[in-house]
């Protein structure tokens, strides 16, 4: 008599294993839905810009600074970095801290002074996309406290910043001209040496709550009374911080690697 084989069924899963599952699926979706919408935002921002509503066009550009700063987290926190979600953030911070902060300045300032204005404008879309190829090739060997060359959601940050600083004022030949050098100047230190401080040694839980409190109100008067000067102090400030501190403590010399990557800004 030969006996019957049972080998072609499958035991049948429980629905609590199904579940698991579905969740772990979920978990790695969160952080691309998040960097998806950084890239809505830098899409969304150049239709605002095309209307010619600039204000509303760097919100949308601030809105992705935030989603780029979370997705990272969030793939730590639940574990599911992977090698497409680094590339697939990368493509997005090009649309949106390069591509759609270029084209808000063009717009906005720079398309009346000829193909200087054009060339500055395109010079910061393929320093920010240098910059990133950059990031992604040292990561994990740099001393983890200090960007290489200023981070292109920085890069970013100024720009948005000159726009709502000029903002309902009468751009004069000099303004524009202005705004074109700064236009150069962010995109060269995006693919410049200078290191930048990343404020990943800086914990907020530890400092007194005294102190934090009276940081977190002055900033908050400061944005509600002046808030174009005060971005655009800040903003601008973190730009040159990095040539400065070059002039002040010398060539440093280079960092040991640094033993946990992690996505940083890049």
């Amino acid at each position: 008599m030969i006996p019957r084989r049972h080998g072609g069924k499958r035991p049948r899963r429980r629905p609590w294993q199904e579940l698991r599952e579905r969740r772990r699926k979920s978990v790695f979706l969160l952080p691309s839905l998040l960097t998806t919408g950084n890239l809505f935002c830098g899409f969304f921002a150049m239709l605002l810009t095309v209307e010619a509503r600039y204000t509303e066009a760097t919100l949308a550009i601030f809105v992705a600074m935030i989603m780029d700063m979370l997705d990272g987290r969030v793939a730590r926190l639940m574990k599911a970095t992977s090698q497409f979600g680094v590339e697939y953030d990368s493509l997005a911070d090009v649309v949106s801290f390069g591509v759609a902060p270029a084209f808000l300045l063009y717009s906005f300032a720079l398309r009346d002074l000829g193909r200087p204005a054009w060339f500055a404008a395109f010079l910061f879309v393929i320093c920010g996309a240098l910059r990133l190829a950059r990031f992604n090739v040292i990561t994990g060997s740099t001393d983890k406290r200090y960007f290489i060359g200023l981070p292109i959601p920085a890069g970013a940050a100024v720009a948005c910043s000159v726009v709502i600083l000029l903002q309902g004022e009468e751009l004069t030949r000099w303004m524009r001209l202005s705004v074109a050098i700064v236009t150069y100047l962010v995109a060269l230190l995006m693919v410049s040496t200078f290191r930048y401080w990343s404020f990943k040694e800086f914990d907020w839980a530890k400092r007194p709550p005294l102190h934090t409190l009276l940081i977190v109100v002055l900033a908050g008067m400061i944005v509600a009374t002046k808030h174009e000067v005060f971005l655009f102090l800040v903003f601008g400030g973190y730009a040159v911080s990095g040539p400065v501190r070059r002039l002040v403590a010398g060539q440093t010399p280079a960092p040991a690697p640094s033993d946990v990557p992690g996505k940083e800004y890049s």
